[in-house]
């Protein structure tokens, strides 16, 4: 199991006091740092079964200067949104954790770490 995070972010040490007191086996991305690149991005959607605008934080800085909410949400401009969260890693949506049954959650809560758990 792999888990996405940023450390200044509350979620995310919460999520990894969940996986701590489970005795949980993870490995930690600092995804700011060891930034994912478009096909790493592609792959984690394939698991979350979500689509790149789904993962996106719209309300960060860089979004609004990008113009995000205005972007197309559709087939055609998919890669244009990995892109993007490629290269401004700030935009997705954490923290992600990557089970080890080749599925994924975005784990806001402490419901969906314990999805997660469950599935590894």
């Amino acid at each position: 199991m792999e888990i996405w995070i940023n450390p200044a972010c509350s979620k995310c040490r919460s999520a990894l006091s969940l996986l701590d007191a489970e005795g949980a086996d993870y490995t930690v991305r600092r995804y700011l740092e060891e930034v994912p690149t478009p096909d790493e991005i592609r792959a984690v959607l394939g698991r979350l079964g979500l689509e790149p605008w789904d993962i996106t934080r719209t309300q960060e800085a860089a979004a609004k200067e990008l113009g995000l909410k205005e972007w197309a949400r559709d087939a055609t401009a998919r890669d244009r949104w990995i892109e993007a969260l490629a290269e401004h890693p700030k935009l997705i949506q954490r923290p992600i954790i990557t089970a080890d049954d080749g599925t994924a959650v975005v784990a806001r809560s402490e419901e969906a770490v314990r999805e997660a758990l469950g599935r590894s």
